[in-house]
């Protein structure tokens, strides 16, 4: 068995290192870094929280990823996924709130890896993944028309509808030269990698909004009429003082980001298996990914998660080893000690043209209008998700979809289980051995459970027990197609036996497998059917009742 907890650092070194290896390391995380930067930038700004907050939880949550992480190639960092949640912390809990949630949600997040949850994190209902994932692009989007637009407004409300409320009042308050930077930078950001695929696009919108607002050319707010200069400093790790109250109530926050963060890591990793042909360790990530948002929280940053488009970047440049992660983060600490009083010149209306593209990216419209157009079942689960994550928030989103994606799914299995009679001459084409044509006796009954037994069937059994026929004193019951049983399934089951047995009635059962069999066994049932009414096979239940009449 895998061990629940080994870096993909440590083979690295064991399998070898080339020169060579490193120099493509070297310059795909500096590429990778380059890329990172306005994004970190950006996500911050939009969470609500200043600048630096979010290149700190880049390099502090980035280099714990690629050191601890169980992904060759995955790149750490916040992202657009976490915008919103962190938003609506800071509204409700403000920063201490943030900085607690974020710690929580690493220690679940380790403790879904001690407990060996990565593979099952990964079958969470892609309906639920494109409706939260949707409408956490909208609210992106929504929420950079303020400064995309110039609107002079207050700071906006976190309800969707008042903040639209609010945007519609203030648009006679458009700055134009805002709205020309924003056009600018989103179709600089869109179509600079016709010019160079090397260089992000967001990157030189930032450069020449920079650039217009240090000649004088425009003016409109900027990161540093707003935030004032950003640190040039991590400070030393801090933590909030804690109490039982302040834990019980962040739970759902920090659930919330524990449950994306581990979703959004392990899908980046899986897209990088496929590029580079490897296969990630889900229990060694998740863990990873904890230790990183503990990382983050203790110095004063936000929840960090595997990031998609930064590991694509990484592969597509040569980076293959978690080095490359590495050199991604001292190249944005070098940034900040360095080059941090230059981005308070960064027009908001640039950063919010940014994140527009990146809201579209992320918008996934074209899988949510495939599954409108598939099963109604999978249309709810994702209107469902997306209409919640809009009006409501991200929490309550995801913990109403899974729930209604569980029922679904078990209205969907109750509807495959079926108990049915079979009734005259069987043509046996299925079983191990060859067909056989029988002719069964005029008491006998026949009846097939087909799909899983559970709760969802519960009340087919009863149905069973009315519909048997009285002059039918035997009843083989065949359960070849029968793959799991729960308990309910199993308590059902033993009193649709035990009310066969009140009737006097005999019975058969017939090609258990043996996980079934196994749970028939600790049930008790084998011993009030009879070991002897047991088979096997359908032809040898059918010949004893052929024998006894």
């Amino acid at each position: 068995m895998e061990p629940i907890f080994y870096p993909k650092l440590i083979s690295t070194f064991k399998k070898g290192y080339s020169r060579d290896q490193f120099t493509r390391d070297l310059m795909a995380g500096a590429i990778v870094g380059v890329v990172a930067l306005p994004l970190a930038i950006a996500f911050a700004i939009a969470s609500g929280v200043s600048p630096e907050k979010g290149l700190i939880t880049a390099i502090v949550a980035g280099f714990l990823i690629s050191v601890l992480g169980g992904s060759r190639v995955q790149i750490g960092g916040p992202t657009g996924a976490f915008v919103v949640i962190v938003a609506g912390i800071i509204a409700n809990y403000g920063m201490d709130g943030l900085i607690i949630s974020t710690i929580m949600a690493g220690i679940m997040m380790i403790v879904f890896g001690l407990l060996r949850l990565g593979a099952v994190i990964k079958f969470v209902p892609y309906p639920l993944t494109v409706g939260f994932t949707s409408g956490i692009a909208l609210l992106i989007f929504v929420s950079q028309i303020k400064d995309f637009l110039g609107l002079t407004t207050a700071e906006l409300p976190a309800d969707f509808s008042s903040k639209m409320n609010v945007l519609l009042s203030a648009l006679h308050t458009v700055h134009w030269p805002a709205v020309l930077l924003g056009l600018g930078s989103v179709l600089v950001t869109i179509y600079w990698k016709k010019v160079s695929s090397k260089i992000p696009g967001s990157l030189i919108a930032l450069i020449i909004g920079a650039s217009l607002i240090a000649f004088g050319a425009v003016d409109v707010e900027t990161i540093g009429s707003k935030f004032g200069e950003i640190p040039n400093r991590i400070n030393l790790p801090g933590m909030p003082v804690l109490t039982w109250d302040l834990i019980v109530m962040h739970i759902g926050p920090a659930f919330t980001i524990a449950l994306l963060g581990s979703i959004e890591s392990l899908l980046s990793a899986v897209v990088a298996d496929g590029m580079i042909g490897g296969r990630h360790r889900s229990n060694t990530e998740l863990i990873a990914q904890g230790i990183a948002n503990i990382g983050s929280g203790l110095f004063g940053g936000i929840p960090a998660t595997g990031a998609i488009a930064r590991t694509a970047t990484n592969v597509k440049n040569g980076g293959r080893t978690p080095v490359a992660g590495i050199v991604h983060v001292i190249v944005l600490l070098i940034i900040m000690l360095f080059a941090g009083k230059w981005a308070g010149l960064i027009p908001l209306s640039v950063l919010a043209g940014i994140l527009m593209v990146v809201a579209y990216n992320m918008s996934e419209w074209r899988s949510f209008v495939s599954i409108l157009r598939g099963s109604r079942y999978d249309a709810l689960v994702l209107l469902t998700t997306f209409i919640l994550t809009v009006v409501v928030d991200l929490t309550v989103a995801i913990q109403v979809g899974m729930v209604l994606a569980a029922l679904l799914f078990m209205k969907r299995m109750s509807d495959v289980s079926e108990v049915k009679p079979l009734v005259g001459s069987l043509e046996e084409e299925h079983d191990d051995v060859a067909m056989v044509n029988l002719k069964l006796p005029a008491n006998c009954s026949v009846y097939e459970i087909t799909g899983p037994m559970f709760f969802g069937v519960a009340n087919k059994f009863k149905e069973l027990t009315h519909n048997i026929p009285d002059r039918s004193n035997i009843v083989i019951i065949r359960m070849r197609r029968v793959p799991m049983i729960d308990a309910t399934g199993l308590h059902n089951f033993k009193e649709m036996l035990h009310d066969f047995k009140h009737k006097h009635k005999q019975i058969l059962l017939s090609g258990v497998n043996d996980s079934v069999a196994s749970e028939l066994k600790r049930a008790g049932i084998y011993e009030l059917v009879g070991k002897e009414n047991i088979f096997a096979q359908f032809d040898d239940a059918v010949q004893k009742v052929i024998s006894q009449n």
